[in-house]
Formats: C-alpha cells, structure tokens, sequence
C-alpha cells in the first residue's frame, strides 16, 4: 500500500463517472479567478460555475505574482479569458505570518527559505488593491479588461466586492 492508493481508488470511481470529455480547455464564460489554495474554498460552486467555465489559478494567499500574471496573460490570449476575478479569503493562514515568520519557522528544520519570497498577506485589503492594480496595469493584458476583487468568507460562503 502506499500514501496514495486512496487517491489513485477515488480516481477510478470518478473516471467511471466522467462526463466532461467534450470540454475543449476554453474558458467557456471567458473568467479566470485568482484564489487561495485552500481546501474550504470551491471556487466553482462558490460563483455558480461548472467545469469548463473559467480557468482557476490557486496559490497560497491568492496573490498576483509574476507566475500568476504568465499564466494570465496565456488565458487571456490562448484560452478565451476576457475578465479577471482575484478572490482572496477571510481566515487565510497568509495573513497570520509574515515572511520572516516562515523562515524562521524552515530555519527550524535546517531549510534556509530566504531565496524565497512568499508573498504573506499583512494587510489583506491592500494586498488586494495591490494585486489589482499589478493586473490592471500589466503591460501584457489588454488595456481596459475587467478585473474585480472580492473577499470570500470561509464561515458563511459568501463574497464581498472590493471597493477599489
């Protein structure tokens, strides 16, 4: 037995099931959402999306960075995105420590992680505005494209819109 036999099992009882082949890897409603790794968060269900919908980019804090703004930039002119969503979330483990949290938390473990930068979230409202205002103004993505922000809150499911 090994650590994912659960997994491969699970697999074979959804590919029983599968339906979505005829999917052509567009996103069908022309929508990438920018959002957290985090488990609580279904981001499909959470907007009324199905599979096909929108392209999904997930990382820790849902922040825009460079890798972020790439895999943009190829939705935007490769798979069919036109609008932009970047949801952050309530009770987000980036928000509770700040990069010199981390190393000292890998230091413990004899894993110098100063070469890396991992974008914790002090402020999440402007580390939001931040984001926007890093895809708003990317020289790589059309000019005037809609982008939004919203927080979503893990307790009660729902979005609240940035103002900004």
């Amino acid at each position: 037995m090994t650590s994912f036999d659960d997994l491969y099992a699970a697999n074979a009882r959804f590919a029983k099931k599968f339906g979505n082949s005829g999917l052509t890897g567009r996103a069908g409603r022309g929508l990438a959402v920018v959002t957290c790794m985090d488990s609580r968060i279904d981001p499909l269900g959470l907007l009324g999306l199905k599979p096909g919908d929108a392209k999904i980019l997930r990382n820790a804090g849902a922040r825009v960075t460079d890798d972020v703004l790439r895999t943009l930039v190829l939705a935007v002119y490769l798979l069919g995105v036109e609008r932009v969503l970047v949801m952050p979330h309530t009770d987000c483990g980036m928000a509770k420590v700040t990069d010199p949290d981390v190393y000292a938390l890998t230091q413990e473990r004899g894993v110098d992680t100063r070469s890396l930068e991992f974008h914790t979230v002090p402020d999440q409202n402007e580390a939001l505005r931040h984001d926007l205002t890093r895809i708003r103004t990317s020289p790589f993505l059309p000019e005037g494209m809609p982008v939004a922000g919203a927080i979503y809150d893990v307790r009660t499911g729902l979005l609240t819109p940035a103002a900004f």
